[in-house]
This record gives C-alpha cells, structure tokens and sequence, in this order.
C-alpha cells in the first residue's frame, strides 16, 4: 500500500451520492487517512481525509500538513489531493485556507479574487515555472462555491488521471516538490501578516497587476515615474453589508516623503515594490547598481512610539533577509510620522536609520542626515 493505492481507493469508492455515514465506503476510507501508517509520508508531515461532514463533499480530499507550521486548512498554507467532482483527477496543490474568509468577504467571487490575487503573488515566492508539469489551478469541474474557492486557493498544482495514477516513487518525488514550495510560501507569507497598517483582506486588494516595465529607465525621464503611493484620502471599504472607514495615514506618510526625498537627488519607487513600502535610489546610479534604500514606514498612534518601532525593526530585518538573498544588503530606514525621542538613538545601533516629520519638514537620525535624506 501507499499513497498511490490510497487515491486510488478513494477514486473508486467514494460516492457523493451516498451520504456522509460511517457505514460508507468511501467515507470510511477518507476518515480511515489519519491512522494509516504505509502512506511514507515525510518526516514530520501527516495526512487526515476530509469527506464532508453532515453533508458529503462535492470534491473529496486529503490533506497533508507539516507538523511543524501551520496545522489549520481554515486559514493557514497546506497541501492537499483535491478529486474532481467526476473523480477522473486527482491534483496535488499548495493551498491557501479558505474558511476564514467566509465572515469579510462571504463565500463568492470576492473571496475568490482574494484567493487568486494572494496565490498570484506566493507564485512568484516558490518559482512554479521552474516546476515541469505544474500548473496553477486544478480543474475540479463543480460550480459549488466550495470548489471554486480550492481552484482560487491554489498557488500550484500537479493533476494526475485517477485511471492511471503514476508510481509511488513518482508521486513522493512530486509531495517533495509540493513540500519545498510550501516551505518557501510560508517564509514568504509570514512577512505579509506581519503588517497591521491595514487588516489582510485590503492588502490583498493592492496585488493588482502593476505597470509593465518600459525599455527605457524611468529616471531618464522622471524620477518620480515609479513613485505611485496609494489614494492619501480616507476611503469606504464594503465588507459583507457594512462600512469601514479606514485612515490612509500611512499611505499619505509615504507620499509626503517620497516626494521631499525626490528633491534631495533620490529616485523614489513603489511600482513593483510590493510588500516593501518604499525603495530609494540615488539619482545619479543611472544603472541602478548600487545598494538601496529600504524604507519602512510607520505612524505612531497616540504619542507612542514603542509599538511602531518594534514593528518597523522587525519587519525591515525580515525584508532584508527574506527580499535580498542573492543580492546587495539595502540600507535600512524607518520612517516614521512624528519624532521617536531616545529610540532614534537605538535604531541607530541596528544600523538603521530613522527619519519623521518636525513641523511642516523632516528631522532625522545622525545615519538618515549622513546619507542627505534630512537636513
């Protein structure tokens, strides 16, 4: 036995039609997943069978969680077998949760724009081209709201035909693969919820397609050409039939200074940038060859500054060391919308800078006044 004899028995005996008791088959051996012990999973992973509960799943699966991260297929990243409806496939693929998303968005298209635009942007963390025979979405032939948000969830898939399941040998070689990927999106992920300027599902909602890159260097002709700051007013957002007003303080933060940085001879850029909040490059540097400036930006909340301090450190050591592998270490920044007092000196220590607003200027650490971003 193995994992190739356990899909196909589930092919073969599942039926939707028969409900959701013990006494079925194909219910059995889905429950059964969690105790088998000739699967040869990897070490530190384990299986569990999802059959639907009271109600029978359309697209029957199994998933396969890491003992060691995430454990929760209602919000956290996962692999799972997802069959077709019709069970003549079978697809391996990175999951995203789904379930968590039911109380923002609902169960519909919104939550499966999210699902698509996030699995977009974790794509590019795990390199799926690099990946023969891997394809984005399964194909999993219901139009229940369910299988649709596992085709939306999906980062990468391997579909197999459940009529002539490969070896066993080549299906763990294809978990490991699965397995890498999943690994690699996390660490990814883990820096997306460490921001809390706006809750994740309207962060999800600026990973539209960003402008395609011209031929010609955009400081040839404008250094502010890839500097677009979100929207600085307030804005409504509708979530499930109620009205959030949100502040866009931060975005305003980045647009004021952005701009000022401009005109002290550097190219400002946020096109392309996400999730770093602002990248500064030396005018002059018309090959873009030397190192950057990576700026996080951080709006203190009630004469503060403890909280966004810490927030500001902690995600700048994350960007540097998860965005830059392979390349030159940026000078670190953090900016921030009023003056942080005896913590400009301890940034300094962890060779970063830090910059705020004083008045209707900037003032800043003796590190930022070094490089001529304040005065």
């Amino acid at each position: 036995m193995g994992i190739r004899d356990l899909l196909a028995e589930v092919a073969s005996t599942y039926d939707r039609t028969a409900g959701s008791r013990r006494e079925v088959k194909g219910q059995q051996v889905l429950r059964g997943v969690a105790s088998r012990t000739d699967l040869f999973l990897p070490a530190g992973f384990r299986a569990e069978g999802h059959g639907g509960q009271t109600t029978p799943a359309a697209t029957p699966w199994i998933g396969v969680f890491d003992e060691r991260g995430m454990q929760d297929p209602k919000k956290g990243l996962y692999l799972a077998y997802i069959f077709s409806a019709d069970l003549k496939n079978v697809t391996l693929t990175l999951q995203q949760g789904i379930t968590w998303l039911e109380d923002p968005l609902g169960k519909g298209s919104a939550r499966e724009e999210h699902l698509r635009h996030h699995a977009a942007r974790l794509r590019r963390a795990v390199k799926r081209k690099e990946n023969l025979g891997w394809i984005d979405e399964p194909d999993l032939r219901d139009s229940a709201t369910r299988p649709r948000a596992y085709e939306a969830a999906s980062v990468i898939a391997k579909a197999y035909d459940t009529g002539a399941l490969p070896s066993d040998i080549a299906l763990l070689e294809d978990l490991h693969v699965g397995i890498k990927s999943l690994r690699r999106a996390e660490d990814f992920d883990r820096i997306w919820w460490l921001s809390s300027e706006n809750d994740p599902v309207q962060l999800a909602y600026s990973l539209r397609e960003n402008p395609p890159q011209s031929d010609v260097s955009p400081r040839d002709v404008d250094p502010l050409a890839d500097f677009h700051p979100k929207d600085s007013g307030d804005y409504t957002a509708q979530i499930k039939a109620r009205q959030q007003v949100k502040q866009r303080s931060h975005e305003r933060l980045i647009d004021d200074f952005g701009r000022y940085a401009a005109k002290r001879g550097f190219v400002p850029m946020t096109a392309r940038k996400h999730p770093k909040d602002l990248v500064l490059e030396r005018q002059e540097d018309s090959e873009g060859e030397g190192r950057e400036w990576l700026v996080e930006a951080k709006v203190v909340r009630n004469g503060n500054p403890t909280v966004a301090v810490r927030e500001a450190l902690g995600q700048l050591y994350e960007y540097r060391h998860f965005l830059y592998q392979g390349k030159p270490e940026p000078f670190l920044v953090a900016l921030f919308s009023e003056e942080i007092g005896a913590y400009a000196e301890y940034l300094e220590r962890q060779d970063i800078a830090s910059i705020w607003r004083s008045g209707e200027g900037w003032d800043g650490s003796p590190r930022a006044r070094g490089w001529n971003l304040t005065s």
